[in-house]
């Protein structure tokens, strides 16, 4: 099959494009997915840099990718509730690096797929799964939850980001008042998505706690190198997490994860379905220009999400 593969870590120049690669065997409690979008993450070039080597054990050659939306060619022992022509969705995310989802097919566990909903494109399911499940996942695990956030207040950390953005419509939905740091031409879109925006730079602090003097009930970082701010604005009591930086554990935080999760993912799609979330795509690739969109997703100005096709 035609897949984007590297076979030692390095920048993209270590990707190859082939159409060899071996088809992906099914087994047990997996569904061959034939994909048809699957949307490039920061962590994907970072995983192809090296940087998690101390968590996966690899078989190179790696084809990379954890995003995927497509429809299920096949499915392994054991498996029911899905079957061969669902259109789905996933998080793909494997124990180990080898077969990823910039390929034509990708093996993945079934209790990660999700279905797609018919009014979502295929870009926007394939968009939707990491980010959205980091930023769903981080903000249950800080508090914030669709019981109601009665008009406490969040401060989300790069609220323009791919996460930021999920992360900023969901507090909004589930009632918090929502401050969200944004470069100032970012500004207009973080305003969309329900957040008093914030400028990025010096007097970040004091710039919050203009807007909620009392401080805030929850920080969210998504961008590291935030704390001493996060630790100026946060109320006694608060709780504060980020996905970028381990130190916040040391100060009473969290530092954020996320895992695949079907039942995550349709809660999800079923926001999206409904209009309460939008999935902001910035452009869409075809699978052999996969360099070209990691350099852009490294370069952090998109606007959205970046996708893939093959």
């Amino acid at each position: 099959m035609k897949a984007q593969q590297y076979s030692t870590y390095g920048d993209t120049s270590v990707l190859e494009f082939v159409d060899d690669h071996p088809m992906p065997k099914v087994g047990p409690g997996r569904a061959l997915v034939r994909v048809k979008a699957a949307a490039v993450n920061p962590v994907d070039w970072k995983v192809m840099a090296g940087g998690l080597d101390p968590f996966f054990d690899t078989i190179f050659p790696i084809v990379p990718g954890w995003d995927v939306a497509g429809v299920v060619e096949a499915v392994g022992a054991g498996v029911s509730g899905f079957a061969a022509g669902d259109e789905v969705m996933a998080y793909a995310r494997d124990t180990y690096l080898h077969n990823g989802t910039f390929a034509e097919f990708v093996p993945v566990s079934v209790p990660a797929l999700a279905r797609k909903p018919g009014s979502l494109s295929w870009e926007e399911a394939g968009a939707m799964p990491l980010a959205g499940l980091m930023a769903y996942q981080s903000l249950r695990s800080l508090g914030v939850t669709d019981r109601g956030g009665n008009g406490k207040k969040i401060l989300i950390h790069n609220a323009n980001g791919g996460v930021g953005a999920f992360a900023t419509q969901l507090a909004h939905h589930f009632g918090w008042s929502v401050i969200g740091t944004a470069s100032p031409q970012n500004h207009d879109r973080i305003h969309q998505f329900g957040a008093i925006p914030v400028a990025y730079g010096d007097g970040l602090a004091e710039r919050i706690l203009a807007i909620a003097p009392a401080g805030v009930d929850v920080v969210l970082d998504l961008v590291g190198g935030v704390l001493e701010t996060t630790l100026k604005v946060l109320k006694a009591g608060g709780s504060h997490g980020s996905i970028a930086d381990s130190t916040p554990a040391q100060h009473g935080g969290k530092y954020l994860w996320v895992s695949p999760s079907g039942e995550d993912l349709t809660y999800l799609a079923g926001l999206a379905e409904h209009s309460i979330i939008q999935v902001p795509i910035a452009e869409v690739f075809p699978l052999n220009r996969l360099p070209e969109a990691f350099e852009l997703s490294a370069s952090h100005h998109a606007q959205g999400k970046i996708v893939v096709v093959p």
